[in-house]
Parts: structure tokens; C-alpha cells; sequence
């Protein structure tokens, strides 16, 4: 940033025969926009509120000692600002979102409408059971079809996400080898191409984890897995498809190897929007898993959820689940918040939420397995693999594909910078990405790729949405190969230039400070 005559302005950069910024610091239709505290004022509002009536202050020596100094407002401009800074956004509303591994999919504004209807949208978690058994219906319908669709036993609705549906796996396995008299089993295996919450949330749970090595083509060593089963281990935390975008041909023997071993066997749901409809998680002999409604179901991502991570259970570890859940009885359907003395939860470790769950993002997950049907959602899986194999056999012969010669990906697409001019990496890729107008792919993950690319198309894109991003990424590999230097200070386009993320990441700075008032201090 810098200051002129004009007073604050963005630097822009050097681009094409073009050095001078403009005068506001707009560029065409992106709008400049300074924070709120620089283009407010607390003399302005947009409101008026009468002073207020004066009464003793029961606030003792906690009462503030001077004004807030929050900025105020005209009404049209605090619509201006933050209609500008929404511009500055990428959104799957405006194009193709690449991240890999964490599955950004159009959501059908079907699913949006069922949300806000009176009933759903207004629901309390405190309103007596009679008074939303329609809500209550919807819970237990959608646990029936997460059941069905895994091929599991049971499901536990109330976590909030991913990594909260793992904590509650791993709970419930706890809670059954505990029940067993085998609480001394204390490691968690976990593969090296597993999502990297799985060893934070089994060291959480108070478990050491080792890692179980992949083979050259990017799948778990059954071996080396297989070796280090023993009386120590709780269990195995495994992704399938895992990380590196490959379905895990060996599922069912990990699983029948740990199993012999007296372990249990957690699997990361989150990749399961590959294999919806084609694959059963139950038949391959796995435990627990959750999964990632937002992922597979299409329901809001990111900062537009809440997130919401219901987790499938076995038999063996359905007694342990957590409360509460829904049943259906002759007089309409009733929450079970207590332990009960059936044989399906007289183990449950607790409860991992105080309420039943994220009842918006129930009502978009049901919405969305009803209006596809079955054959819908197996052409979910089909697509969103067809579509990240399309990605992976147009890039790999300009990027290079680490694992392309293993065979078809599942619904990622993985590619490394190795084949890059020296000096560039990933990040010059990603970066000139944005200047093509697309937020970049997840970068530097799975760890077991060196500057890895990893993309996800996901099943809701066209193929000229496709050809459009393949092309696009072509060209900025390609300039990366050829050594152009002008990728090094990417994005030129963008409202801001590149920015020192290792500084920012380490010095953030979270406290806007008047200027003024900095340079009378010093």
C-alpha cells in the first residue's frame, strides 16, 4: 500500500505497457474498498436511536471509559461496502472451485427452498417432541438412508463435521474396547495418504499414532500395516478414496487384518461423494465413518454451513454411539436422550453436542437424496470420476501426474511441480491461476507428493466448464515450465498482488489502528 496526494491507494503492478494505477484504485469493475474503520466516521449513522434514559450503572469498575470507537455508516454506504467486498469472493456460484480434497459442488437451490420453509427454518431445539415430529421424521428418514446407502448399522447424526465425526468414532471405539477390558490398546495406525485430521483427532482422543507407509503407487502397504498389527493397537484411521484421489483395492483385508489383530477400523467418509451409490462402505468390513453432508449431499460448504458430519456405525460399535438419536414408536417418533437398556445403546459414551445436530443441513441432505433416487446418486459417483479422470488424462502430459500410471483416479485428480523450470513451484501455479480467474486447487497436499496439486472438478461441472479450467491451467504450467518470470510476482489481476503468507500467517496483523493516532504515539 502506499500514500500519494489522493491519499491511500493500492500499489498496482507493472502489467504489459501499462504502469499508471488509476485515480480510485479501482481496476475496471473490481472495486477498491478501504477497511470500514477508514471510510466511517463514529459521527455517522444510519440510524437514529434516542439518547438513552440515565440510570444508576450497576457495572462498578467494569463500566468503559470511553467511547468504542466502532465506525458508523450512511445506509447506502455500508450496502456499498460490503457489496464490494463480497465481489472480492470466489464462490461456486461464479465458476469451477478445483479444491481438491475438500469437495466445493453446486448446491440445487431445491435444497435451499426445503431449509427455509416455516417449520424447518424456525424449528427450536427446546420445542416440545410433539410439536416437531415433522422435523423429528426428517432426522430419522435421513438416518435411513445414510444406513442404507453405507451398507452400516446404525448412525449417529449429531456431529457437527468432519473432524467431529471422527472424534466421535474414535470415542465409540474407545468406549468398546474399554467395555472389552482392552483399554491398554493405545496406538492408532494411520497411512500416510489418510486426510490429515485423522492422526490430530486419534492424539486428541489421547492415542500415539505411527504411520503406515503407501507403496510406489500411492495405496497403503498392506505388509508394513499388516506387521505392526499387535495387542497394542486400538485400530486403524484410514481415507478411502484416500488422499491421493485412489480408491484402496485392499479395504477389505486391511479390514479383516485388523479385525484378527483385535483392533477396530475407522474410515475418513469425507471422499465418499466418489463412491455413493457404487461402493457400501459395511461391505468392506469398516466400523466407523463419517460422513461429510456437505461433500456428498450438497449441502452449504465453509461459511455458508454450519458443517455436519453424521457418523455410520457397525454392529460391534452401535451399544457405544452417542446420544441422542431418533426412534420411531406406534405413537409418532421420540428422541432417546438417555442410555437405554436395549442392545443397541446401553454402552454410549455420552453425547457429543447438547442438541440433535444441524437441522438445516439434514433438511438439504434429505432433499438432495430424494430428488436424485437412487440411480441419481450412482451417477453422482460415476460423474465426479469421470470428470476428475477427464482433468487427469488432459493435464498429464503437461503436469506431472505422479500416480497417473497407476490406473484411472477416483474423483481427484493429483499432479506435482517436478516437471516445472527451476525455481518455479506450485504456488507460482496457483497463483496465476487466480489471475485466470479461478481460486486455485488445494496446494502442497497430500504430503506424500512434493509440491502437490491436488484438483477435484466434482460431478456438477460441464465439460466446456471443464475444457475452460484445463485450458486455463495448461497455459499457466506451461509459462511455469518455460520459465516466465513474470509468474513469480502473480496474481497482477487480482484486488491485491501476492502477499508475504509466511509473515501474515506468523504476524497477523488483527487490530486496525488509526494511523493518526500511531504517528502522534511515536
Amino acid at each position: 500500500m502506499t500514500i500519494n496526494a489522493s491519499g491511500w491507494r493500492p500499489e498496482t503492478p507493472v502489467v504489459g505497457n501499462s504502469t499508471a494505477p488509476t485515480f480510485t484504485g479501482n481496476k475496471g469493475l473490481m472495486l477498491e474498498e478501504a477497511l470500514i474503520f477508514e471510510i466511517g466516521s463514529a459521527e455517522t449513522t444510519g440510524v437514529e436511536v434516542a439518547p438513552p434514559v440515565e440510570a444508576p450503572s450497576r457495572l462498578g469498575t467494569l463500566g468503559r471509559a470511553k467511547p468504542i470507537g466502532l465506525p458508523g455508516l450512511a445506509e447506502p454506504e455500508a450496502v456499498r461496502h460490503y457489496t464490494r467486498l463480497s465481489r472480492q469472493n470466489y464462490a461456486i456460484d461464479l465458476g469451477l472451485f478445483p479444491l481438491g480434497s475438500c469437495t466445493m459442488k453446486h448446491n440445487p437451490r431445491l435444497n435451499e427452498k426445503m431449509a427455509r420453509l416455516p417449520g424447518f427454518a424456525d424449528v427450536h431445539p427446546l420445542a416440545p417432541v410433539d410439536t416437531v415430529q415433522g422435523a423429528l421424521e426428517v432426522i430419522h428418514q435421513l438416518a435411513h438412508w445414510l444406513v442404507t446407502l453405507t451398507g452400516m448399522h446404525s448412525v449417529a447424526m449429531s456431529p457437527k463435521a468432519g473432524a467431529h465425526g471422527e472424534l466421535c468414532g474414535i470415542l465409540a471405539i474407545r468406549a468398546a474396547l474399554e467395555a472389552r477390558g482392552e483399554g491398554h490398546r493405545k496406538t492408532i495406525l494411520v497411512p500416510e495418504s489418510a486426510h490429515g485430521t485423522n492422526p490430530a483427532t486419534a492424539a486428541f482422543a489421547g492415542y500415539a499414532v505411527e504411520d503406515i507407509p503407501a507403496t510406489a503407487e500411492g495405496r497403503v502397504d498392506l505388509a508394513a500395516l499388516t506387521a505392526r498389527l499387535g495387542p497394542d493397537v486400538a485400530g486403524v484411521m484410514i481415507t478411502n478414496p484416500n488422499t491421493c484421489g485412489l480408491f484402496e483395492r485392499d479395504m477389505r483385508a486391511i479390514s479383516d487384518a485388523v479385525h484378527a489383530a483385535g483392533g477396530l477400523v475407522y474410515c475418513d467418509g469425507a471422499n465418499f461423494n466418489a463412491i455413493v451409490g457404487r461402493v457400501r462402505p459395511g461391505d468392506l468390513g469398516i466400523d466407523a465413518m463419517h460422513i461429510n453432508l456437505h461433500k456428498t449431499f450438497s449441502t452449504p460448504h465453509g461459511g455458508g454451513g454450519p458443517g455436519s458430519g453424521p457418523v455410520v456405525f457397525s454392529e460391534a460399535l452401535s451399544p457405544y454411539a452417542p446420544l441422542p438419536f431418533v426412534e420411531q414408536t406406534s405413537d409418532g417418533f421420540r428422541l432417546v436422550e438417555e442410555e437405554t437398556a436395549d442392545e443397541h445403546h446401553d454402552h454410549s459414551f455420552g453425547r457429543m453436542v447438547a442438541f440433535q445436530g444441524q437441522m438445516g443441513m439434514f433438511t438439504r441432505a434429505l432433499t438432495y437424496i430424494l430428488s436424485h433416487g437412487a440411480d441419481g446418486l450412482r451417477q453422482v459417483a460415476e460423474d465426479a470420476v469421470l470428470n476428475a479422470n477427464y482433468v487427469l488424462r488432459s493435464l498429464d502430459s503437461t503436469l506431472d501426474a505422479p500416480f497417473g500410471a497407476s490406473g484411472p483416479c477416483m474423483h481427484e485428480a493429483l499432479f506435482s511441480d517436478s516437471n516445472l523450470a527451476e525455481g518455479f513451484s506450485t504456488i507460482d501455479v496457483a497463483k496465476g491461476l487466480i489471475d485466470e480467474g479461478y481460486h486455485p486447487m488445494t496446494m502442497y497436499f497430500p504430503l506424500v507428493v512434493h509440491g502437490a496439486m491436488l484438483v477435484e472438478p466434482t460431478e456438477t461441472e460441464s465439460k466446456a466448464a471443464l475444457d475452460q479450467f484445463i485450458g486455463a491451467l495448461r497455459s499457466v504450467a506451461e509459462r511455469a515450465k518455460a520459465g516466465d518470470v513474470a509468474l513469480k510476482s502473480a496474481p497482477h489481476f487480482a484486488p491485491r498482488s501476492r502477499l508475504d503468507e509466511t509473515l501474515a500467517a506468523r504476524k497477523p496483523v488483527l487490530v486496525w489502528k488509526d494511523p493518526e493516532l500511531a504517528v502522534a504515539a511515536e
